[in-house]
């Protein structure tokens, strides 16, 4: 079995703050470890789970691709810069 090093990318307290900012509720669960998503991400009644990656050629961690395989609620997001929240709050407001 391999284990990462946990470590929380540069860019999502950024991102965290961002979505803080739109009106979100953001719970950081990066601490959890076993492949969860960085964050869990309330808005407008809908929660969402937020992978945040350090930039768009970052690829998932084998726990990550795991969690996502057999998560049976809704996709995780994945988000690597303060662009990606606000699409991500956009499409949540277009539901």
């Amino acid at each position: 079995m391999t284990h990462y090093k946990k470590r929380v990318d540069e860019n999502q307290l950024q991102i965290k703050h961002t979505l803080i900012a739109l009106g979100c509720s953001v719970l950081d669960l990066s601490t959890v470890g076993r492949g969860c998503p960085d964050l869990l991400v309330g808005y407008k009644g809908k929660s969402v789970l937020v992978e945040v990656k350090s930039s768009a050629k970052a690829s998932f961690t084998e726990p990550q691709i795991k969690f996502m395989q057999n998560w049976r609620g809704g996709a995780v997001s994945r988000i690597d810069c303060v662009d990606a929240a606000i699409r991500l709050i956009k499409m949540l407001d277009m539901d």
